[in-house]
């Protein structure tokens, strides 16, 4: 099983702690892993893009002039595609990109990404994350003793709206509960900051 260091708010190292190897300690899978990352970027547009039809726009009841005889090509309305304020060909119309995977690969995908980051290093444990009020520049310190520079993706066991709202305003920091982490916000981090809360609970749940 790996072990990894458990950190206090402040940086200091209090005692360690073992990862699962159910979790942690998988082969990744590349393909399963890519594939639930499209299906959370599909599910994610929200396919309002529309345009008009030759059908939809407005004007072009007549034609335009006469079938024969004017030395121009044949046209029987000035809203067809190939004409200036036309219609749109093939245009786009609002559609659900959605689809789903199976829960085995759901599950698979997300053991693969946590068992890269374990791999990598990026996994940081604290033994609890907690804030008081909130204050942005309180969590950017806290962040700084632990180790993280840049981009972080920062587990809690439940919502906790002081930590969310501290850092929100934080480019490259996201926040999620542990029972909704996605692959998605996994492999789009540098470190993986997990409460020893949330660590239990990812342990439990997808174990």
């Amino acid at each position: 099983m790996p072990t990894v260091k458990v950190l206090n708010m402040q940086g200091a190292e209090v005692g360690e702690v073992q990862l699962s190897d159910a979790i942690f300690g998988v082969e990744p899978n590349i393909s399963v892993m890519h594939d639930s990352v499209k299906c959370h970027l599909a599910n994610c547009r929200q396919g309002t893009q529309s345009a008009l039809t030759r059908a939809e726009v407005s004007g072009g009841g007549k034609k335009p002039y006469r079938q024969k005889g004017t030395g121009q090509a044949r046209q029987g309305s000035t809203r067809a595609v190939q004409w200036t304020h036309g219609g749109v060909a093939f245009a786009p119309k609002p559609r659900d990109y959605s689809y789903s995977i199976n829960k085995k690969m759901r599950r698979l995908a997300l053991k693969s990404a946590l068992s890269a980051k374990a791999a990598e290093g990026e996994i940081v444990v604290i033994d609890e994350i907690k804030m008081d009020d909130i204050k942005t520049k309180t969590f950017k310190n806290f962040l700084t003793a632990v180790g993280v520079e840049k981009k972080a993706l920062v587990v809690m066991p439940e919502v906790n709206e002081n930590v969310i709202k501290s850092a929100r305003n934080i480019p490259g920091v996201a926040t999620t509960p542990a029972t909704i982490i996605s692959v998605y916000d996994v492999l789009n981090t540098g470190k993986l900051v997990l409460d020893k809360a949330a660590l239990a609970t990812i342990e439990e749940v997808f174990a």
